[in-house]
């Protein structure tokens, strides 16, 4: 009998959290964003032994405060410092850091890893760009920052001998964890996607959403974000980028289902559904499968076929595989400790990117109206191919934020590169360029 392996074996995560806090020696994290998603983290963070936030870094440091206390940290044990030795001093006096830098943490020798917890690609690229740079892992919670320039960061992080990871817990994390599920056990994805919360209106702004966001406790900019689509266009974009699959139209087709019939819905043409190729990326829409994530296959050998209807996963020759929730922020604590005890990445972009997020027009724009943030009332974002995004030379809507227009544009129009005014020395737009630049050298 073969041996068990057993200097081989790794203990479970929760035993080395356990471990570790048993030890006296935590992950110590440092984090960006100290908003609805940023305090979110922190709460879970609170409860998991064996990590420790010491820093927090938010332009509105007074809220970094604040959720550091809501955590349960004491608020004299809290000290707001700006430069990185002032920084390491209180962590070593037992204090916990706010700072309004999000390059400090990167800087710190006593934080082992970082994360960045906001939805603004420049702040996700600030604190991802200055972790590579200093060498520190980096996982973002950051969606956007992935989609618009995430090639380039992990193409850096690689060079620099670092991990960059996009987080589990929002739709593409968990939705990389089912497919790498599926695809493994040898079955073709059909089509990947997710369940959307709410209908899609993309004429939806912080106004028309104010009520919903009130009674929520939520930033009208970011639920105006769900319901125009654009977290739903940016999300899609993040899995299609880390695993290759296509959208089969733009903004893909987003149909109405439930879990009894998307089966049937994204079975091939010639079987009575409406998916043209294997690898597609989409959406449906229905209170059955909001939230959750799903993988459609289709299976030809009977055998299984047989054992998949007896395991009540479907019938016929098309089944999908659905996680019915994803826990968003609350998960990343597990990706944080992968990276860091593992060195496993959760979603990572493929070396070259299949699909765009694109902006489009939300009203009538006139020169020197400047672009707001996602949700706003500027424009919405749509997911395209990448090459179709190039071809019309498309402006990728993670750059639009802060864009100034530069001629008359109307609703509905697809915004390109030569209709804005780029602040050309932000972080974001230089790797932007960067990142294309590789594309058209073939790199």
């Amino acid at each position: 009998m073969r041996p068990w392996p057993q200097k081989d074996n790794k203990p479970m995560l929760h035993q080395e959290f356990i471990k570790r806090q048993a030890e006296g020696n935590p992950i110590r994290v440092g984090v960006s964003g100290a908003g609805w998603m940023g305090s979110g983290f922190l709460a879970q963070m609170s409860l998991v032994p064996g990590m420790d936030v010491l820093v927090l870094a938010d332009e509105d440091t007074q809220a970094a405060r604040q959720a550091f206390i809501a955590s349960g940290i004491e608020d004299d044990t809290i000290i707001e410092v700006a430069n990185p030795g002032t920084a390491t001093d209180a962590l070593r006096a037992g204090k916990r850091v706010v700072a309004g830098s999000y390059s400090l943490a990167p800087q710190m020798d006593a934080i082992d890893i970082v994360v960045d917890v906001t939805w603004s690609p420049a702040i996700g690229v600030e604190t991802a760009y200055a972790s590579i740079q200093h060498g520190k892992d980096i996982v973002l919670v950051n969606i956007e920052a992935d989609v618009t320039v995430g090639r380039i960061l992990h193409t850096m992080a690689k060079d620099a001998g670092v991990l960059y990871t996009v987080s589990s817990g929002d739709e593409p994390g968990c939705l990389m964890e089912l497919y790498d599920f599926v695809a493994s056990l040898g079955y073709e994805p059909i089509v990947i996607g997710k369940g959307k919360n709410n209908p899609l209106n993309p004429s939806a702004t912080p106004d028309s959403v104010a009520e919903t966001a009130r009674l929520a406790n939520k930033d009208p900019y970011q639920i105006a974000s769900y319901v125009d689509g654009t977290k739903t266009m940016f999300e899609m974009t993040c899995a299609a980028n880390a695993t290759g699959c296509l959208p089969m139209q733009r903004g893909m087709v987003g149909p109405e289902a439930t879990l009894q019939n998307i089966s049937e819905i994204f079975a091939f043409e010639e079987d009575g559904g409406i998916t043209k190729f294997a690898g597609a990326v989409d959406f449906v829409q229905g209170s059955s499968m909001a939230g959750g994530v799903f993988v459609t296959v289709r299976v030809d050998d009977e055998r299984i076929r047989a054992d998949l209807e007896y395991l009540k996963v479907g019938k016929g020759k098309y089944f999908t595989f659905f996680r019915p929730y994803h826990l968003w922020f609350l998960e990343a604590p597990i990706s944080v400790a992968r990276a860091f005890l593992h060195r496993q990445a959760t979603l990572v972009p493929l070396d070259h990117p299949v699909a765009e997020v694109i902006a489009i027009a939300k009203r009538d724009l006139k020169p020197g109206d400047r672009l707001d943030a996602f949700g706003g009332y500027t424009y919405y974002g749509v997911i395209d191919r990448a090459e179709e995004a190039r071809s019309l030379n498309a402006l990728p809507a993670g750059l639009a934020p802060g864009s100034t227009v530069t001629r008359s544009i109307n609703a509905g129009e697809i915004l390109t590169w030569d209709d804005v005014e780029l602040e050309e020395e932000s972080l974001v737009v230089k790797l932007r360029r960067q990142q294309d630049g590789l594309i058209s050298h073939g790199a």
